[in-house]
């Protein structure tokens, strides 16, 4: 072991990448470039000539010239409007013929990429030498149609005093020393072999995580090892979902986050939006979305809304909570990532204040409202098929799909009689149904971090079966969550059992409105 250092981990990863994942490579000494450029010019002219055939040569001059020179800004700034560029396509505007034309050029192939016709490059690189503040030579970047997207920091995986933790020193170390080359960074990885961890130019060390499985599988993370963290983030097509769909940033205030999808966040919002284009042509039961809390539950929440806009015709999507604070929270993370939305989400005040959000629009938005707003009256809101809902915190109120006769009782638990004798009833119309009839031909998918019970089948009756679990004990294995230790104690308490009477009479009384369900769980 000890003759496996750093250069020999070095090159078995290479070969990794160019054996399993069909990625050239290149020994940075031996490349003629400017070595003050961060870009690999050459390949990145190519390429993008190649991905945008009809496009202009002045635009091309003009996507090329914004790429290479960026307004003075802070790092973050810069590397946003990259990633906006790398995501959406850059704008450009140019003269031809006396004319002003304007173009949108696109710098990645998404749509073909790991396919026949991927119009991409692929490159892995080692011993890149960049000259800026100093001389750096970084272990290895990823360039993707010349762009380095990726950086690697790797540390001997036999010398004892050295780890991932300082390879994540000498990240933050380069950052000051050559920052242009982070301006194109999209996921930088810290690995000793025993370890390895993906995070993003804003993330601490405590939010790197690693990447458990190729597949989403748990048997795949069962056996996790270096392999599996780089096979299951830097496969072609793979990583080009990454970029496109699960990165973003969450800007708060004057803070600004670059967050990167955890493994399980990214394996669970493909499975729940495949099954999605099912549900929507289907029974309008999407699935039960169980992530535990702490696990970055409503930012999944968000790369599924986004992820959604490009596999759904223009959908809709109304996020239901049970209470305004909830409401309100959720609407915040969806407004910090706006941008990466591409809309601003709106709150809905009323039923009524829906009801024109809905009738004004034949496609897009985001809408958050609670359900009690849906209990303000009768009707459908609107009939389209398009409306994706998504209910927060799935376990709390969301049953009784059918209605329901029971006898009214008053405050002491006495049924009521009317002129007749006869105890007086009601109809007791479940939130769920109150729900589907405002928007009969929606789809409903369902998130709780709650742990729910495998006999509840009340909350799978409404929105169908499980899409994914992640539970307390992966959220802790993974470091997403801390654990929580408890000690049982038996307390005696002294009951009055009167007063016990009254709070049962009470409850009955109330609970007349309520569904079984919530009775039951309550």
């Amino acid at each position: 072991m000890s003759d496996y250092n750093e250069s020999s981990y070095e090159y078995a990863l290479i070969e990794l990448f160019r054996n399993n994942m069909g990625w050239e490579h290149v020994y940075g000494p031996d490349i003629e470039r400017n070595w003050h450029s961060p870009l690999y010019d050459s390949v990145l002219e190519d390429s993008i000539r190649r991905i945008n055939p009809k496009a202009a040569p002045a635009a091309i001059d003009e996507a090329l010239l914004k790429l290479r020179h960026f307004e003075n800004a802070e790092l973050k700034k810069k590397n946003a409007i990259f990633m906006e560029y790398l995501q959406n396509g850059i704008e450009v505007s140019y003269h031809q013929n006396g004319e002003t034309k304007s173009d949108i050029l696109y710098i990645a192939d998404f749509e073909n990429a790991g396919k026949p016709g991927d119009k991409n490059s692929y490159i892995i690189a080692n011993q890149w030498t960049f000259i800026e503040n100093s001389n750096k030579r970084p272990d290895i970047l990823l360039f993707l149609n010349g762009l380095p997207i990726c950086l690697f920091e790797l540390k001997s995986p036999s010398r004892e005093q050295t780890d991932a933790s300082e390879a994540y020193t000498q990240i933050r170390n380069y950052m000051q020393e050559i920052p242009s080359i982070f301006i194109y960074n999209c996921i930088c990885v810290l690995s000793d072999q025993l370890t390895s961890k993906a995070g993003t130019i804003t993330s601490g060390e405590d939010r790197f995580m690693e990447w458990k499985t190729k597949d989403g599988t748990i048997e795949s993370s069962a056996f996790a090892d270096f392999t599996t963290f780089f096979e299951g983030i830097f496969q072609k097509a793979r990583l080009l979902n990454i970029i496109k769909n699960f990165i973003c940033f969450n800007n708060d205030g004057i803070n600004s986050y670059k967050i990167l999808a955890g493994y399980h966040q990214y394996f669970a919002v493909c499975k729940a939006v495949e099954r999605t284009k099912l549900a929507v042509s289907g029974d309008g039961k999407i699935g039960v979305f169980w992530h535990t809390q702490g696990s970055g539950k409503s930012l999944s929440m968000v790369f599924y809304a986004h992820l959604l806009q490009q596999t759904i015709e223009s959908p809709t999507i109304v996020v239901i909570t049970d209470r305004n604070d909830l409401d309100n929270q959720l609407y915040t993370q969806f407004c910090n990532c706006a941008n990466f939305l591409r809309q601003e989400p709106v709150q809905a005040e009323s039923r009524e204040h829906l009801k024109k959000l809905l009738e004004g629009r034949k496609a897009n938005g985001i809408i958050f409202t609670t359900m009690q707003k849906f209990e303000e009256g009768e009707g459908a809101l609107s009939d389209r098929r398009n409306i994706i809902v998504m209910a927060d915190e799935a376990h709390r109120g969301q049953y009784g799909l059918t209605e329901k006769i029971r006898t009214v009782k008053d405050k002491d638990g006495k049924v009521l009689l009317d002129e007749n004798g006869n105890a007086i009833v009601k109809t007791a119309t479940g939130t769920a149904r109150i729900i589907r009839d405002s928007l009969p031909n929606a789809s409903y998918i369902g998130f709780t971090g709650t742990p729910i019970s495998r006999e509840d089948r009340s909350t799978i009756e409404v929105f169908g079966d499980y899409i994914d679990v992640y539970d307390m004990t992966q959220a802790v294995l993974d470091g997403a969550t801390r654990p929580v230790y408890y000690e049982s104690r038996v307390i005696k308490l002294k009951l009055d059992d009167k007063v016990l009477a009254q709070i049962d009479a009470e409850y009955d009384y109330l609970a007349q409105n309520a569904d079984e369900e919530v009775i039951e769980k309550s």
